[in-house]
């Protein structure tokens, strides 16, 4: 076991906002593999269309914003259709009709959607950079976690191969840091309870954090959700014991004092 403690944070939504580099990279995707044909009945909107924006909480893997991208460029869309609350509703089983009715695959998806941003940051790195907002507050507040004795550590689904690269550009050296090729959220944090005291888990997936709290081996973790983050219009609502709403100016604090 180690000594010093461990904060455990997620990426998007907590440490970095990239709601821009999402859509470029998933629009462009997205246009990528589409035959020419199919790109003739797309329209691309001047700017990140609101249905784009309000289905970010719901998404959990970079594949399913180049679902979204093509959802919102159709006009004829389930997604355009029947509107951000019904599509949201059933958002799984929608993805996979999607799926389906592109005639594309999860798989596919990713590996494209990688493939697009690596040749953006070959391109031009500094816009792909700018397209990255980090949230000040949370940056400065990690920078300080040292002084105090404890390390933090990343854990997303975003590739590790990115993560790195914004980590590094916002001068943030985690100590570890786990993407979508480390498994799931939940086996990554078990791995650590066996090496280290883990101080708090700040997410702003609720559910990820709920499904923390349903598994008794985990039950030592405090989950904090965090509110500047991508959340769902009733996330903040009835929160289990479990999960403490965390904002900015709480987490400036020393760490004994959040719960």
């Amino acid at each position: 076991m180690i000594a010093k403690p461990l904060l455990i944070l997620d990426f998007d939504g907590v440490i970095v906002d990239g709601i821009k580099e999402y859509w470029s990279s998933s629009l462009k995707t997205c246009l990528n593999i589409l035959s020419p044909q199919e790109r003739e009945n797309m329209f691309l909107p001047s700017e990140i269309p609101l249905a784009f924006k309000a289905m970010r909480p719901w998404v959990h893997h970079g594949w399913e914003m180049v679902v979204l991208a093509a959802e919102c460029s159709n006009k004829t869309s389930q997604l355009n259709l029947k509107g951000v609350q019904d599509f949201s509703r059933n958002y799984s089983t929608e993805c996979s009709l999607a799926l389906n009715k592109w005639g594309w695959t999860a798989t596919q998806l990713q590996e494209a959607l990688n493939q697009t941003r690596r040749e953006a940051i070959s391109a031009d790195f500094n816009q792909w950079l700018n397209y990255h907002q980090p949230f000040p507050s949370v940056v400065q507040r990690l920078q300080k976690l040292e002084k105090e004795g404890i390390e933090f550590a990343v854990l997303t689904t975003k590739s590790i191969e990115f993560t790195q690269k914004l980590l590094n550009c916002f001068n943030l050296q985690p100590n570890l840091v786990f993407g979508h090729e480390s498994g799931s959220k939940i086996d990554v944090l078990k791995q650590l309870l066996h090496q280290r005291i883990i101080n708090g888990f700040i997410e702003d997936r609720r559910s990820t954090l709920e499904k923390v709290l349903e598994d008794p081996t985990l039950e030592s973790i405090p989950c904090y959700l965090a509110s500047w983050g991508y959340l769902k219009p009733q996330d903040r609502k009835n929160l289990p014991s479990g999960i403490k709403l965390i904002n900015l100016e709480t987490l400036r604090q020393p760490i004994q004092n959040w719960s």
